[in-house]
């Protein structure tokens, strides 16, 4: 495989970045011109016509077709048949694929097929993914790390609420494709222990959820470090805004792909309103709650995940709690123990709306409504994925039916409304629901925490063992970065959150994200 740089003039990057208004790489590569928005609409689904090409003659290699084949994955899915052709000839992909189907492996295998036969020196990984939070990083790299092992290539992630000197020893091995957050790679870049100058591509997952979380300012400066004439992969579900600029200024005339509109048209998800009174609530979603099957239940507050999840409990559900609030290691546990089936409910905020891969979640149910239809339609897709069946119930009281039916409008759903209460046939027929056993679920005991890890909060001690600054006017989001304007001790002589902090004029030291 030819190296990314073959034939394109040689560059040397620097750790500061610099602000440019468009890409400018050699003048072999004219500047994109994009008139108008590059958003959802203008998007027609490539979906490729007649039977499906296999693995082989999409062009992969034997060694990657024996281990999707170990893994049980014999055919693509259709995104994967639409973007791989042109992402491992090089080309810069533009895509959309409705959750579940298959973006992973359709960033993931041409990017591991790229970088197949190159080998990675100390801190400068060749590939780069971005995701907006820590458990679809994990996810990912899931996902990737046995085929990255069938080429001889190292998967690693880099994530907030992990162990930074762990991640730098990793780096230090030298890492071919790096799966991050934006601002734990943000905080390696900080500190030299990450040099992007070698990366020959990147992809940027769930683009816009980057953008909602404030993330932009560091995506473009992390991007403004790596080479100008990358090959780069971008997929969003919407198209427009924050993501809408950065496809101008970072992409080269991208191919664009979808395989589904931005509305939750899959036809093996059912979607429902359940109008309930304020009084009957809570005994509606305990008796939902105590149905079989995997469930997920999102509420919007850390504090209502908890308080449910242990009401719930007390009459005999097992249910477990996610949230940003969390330390990473009970994150990673209850998300293990939903998986695994012994903890079949799963109450979370939206932490978990996007990318969390679990099989067979046959009920979401909105216990807050979601206000905008992009939080609907990314809670839904927990359910239904790849080909699968499920439904979609959200409980609605008396305040909130407008709201509620304009923003289920908005996402292009017809869902079937129904009024109900504790014990309704309706209910039972709709979600299962039945009466829980009344037993309290006693939670095993948790070991004591010791300093460190990933529920820090401010004040508390840093990795180098003192407190940190952390003024400006940004604020933690659910997914456990920080968002917002920069933090003064964070703000460089650049202006982008790299460098040295103004106090000191030293390193800035590694938060805990």
């Amino acid at each position: 495989m030819p190296s990314m740089s073959e034939g394109r003039s040689e560059r040397s990057f620097s750790r500061r970045p610099r602000r440019r208004s468009g890409r400018q790489g050699n003048s072999s590569r004219p500047q994109q011109r994009v008139e108008e928005p590059i958003v959802a609409e203008h998007f027609e689904s490539t979906l490729p016509e007649g039977p499906l090409p296999s693995f082989a003659e999409l062009g992969l290699s034997d060694a990657l077709i024996r281990s999707l084949a170990a893994n049980e994955i014999t055919e693509p899915f259709p995104i994967q048949a639409a973007t791989l052709p042109d992402s491992m000839s090089g080309r810069d992909i533009l895509g959309r694929g409705q959750t579940g189907s298959g973006k992973t492996l359709a960033f993931g295998l041409a990017m591991l097929s790229r970088l197949a036969g190159g080998r990675s020196t100390p801190h400068k990984p060749r590939g780069l993914i971005l995701v907006p939070t820590r458990e679809l990083a994990m996810q990912v790299e899931t996902a990737l790390m046995p085929h990255a092992r069938s080429l001889g290539l190292w998967c690693r992630t880099v994530v907030g609420g992990t162990s930074f000197p762990r991640q730098i020893d990793h780096l230090r091995r030298g890492v071919d494709l790096l799966i991050a957050t934006p601002g734990r790679l943000s905080d390696h870049v900080r500190q030299g222990t990450c040099d992007l100058s070698q990366v020959e591509i990147t992809a940027l997952d769930e683009a816009d959820q980057m953008a909602d979380m404030g993330f932009m300012p560091q995506v473009r400066a992390i991007l403004d470090l790596t080479p100008q004439d990358g090959q780069r992969l971008l997929f969003s579900a919407t198209l427009d805004g924050d993501v809408d600029k950065l496809v101008r200024q970072y992409l080269h005339d991208p191919v664009t792909h979808s395989v589904a509109p931005p509305t939750a048209s899959v036809t093996t998800m059912e979607h429902h309103l359940l109008f309930v009174s304020a009084e009957d609530k809570q005994n509606v979603v305990t008796e939902v709650a105590a149905r079989e099957g995997r469930t997920i239940m999102f509420v919007r507050t850390k504090h209502h995940v908890d308080r449910l999840a242990k009401k719930l409990r007390s009459v005999g559900v097992h249910a477990g709690a996610l949230h940003g609030g969390k330390a990473q290691s009970a994150r990673t546990r209850v998300l293990g123990e939903f998986r695994e089936g012994t903890t079949p409910v799963l109450i979370a905020t939206d932490v978990a709306a996007r990318g969390i891969h679990v099989d067979d979640v046959s009920l979401v149910v909105h216990v807050d409504p979601p206000a905008d239809p992009k939080d609907y339609l990314h809670r839904a897709g927990r359910t239904a994925r790849a080909g699968q069946s499920g439904t979609v119930v959200t409980l609605v009281t008396h305040d909130q039916r407008r709201a509620v039916q304009g923003m289920a409008a908005r996402a292009g759903i017809r869902p079937e409304s129904t009024k109900v209460r504790p014990g309704d046939e309706d209910l039972i027929r709709i979600t299962g629901a039945r009466t829980p056993s009344g037993e309290p679920v006693i939670e095993r005991e948790k070991p004591a925490r010791r300093g460190g890890g990933g529920g820090r909060r401010f004040g508390a001690p840093s990795a180098g063992g003192r407190g940190e600054y952390r003024g400006g006017s940004g604020r933690r989001t659910e997914g456990g970065e920080f968002r917002g304007g920069p933090r003064r001790s964070e703000r460089s002589e650049g202006g982008r959150g790299f460098g040295r902090t103004e106090r000191t004029g030293r390193p800035r030291r590694a938060p805990q994200h």
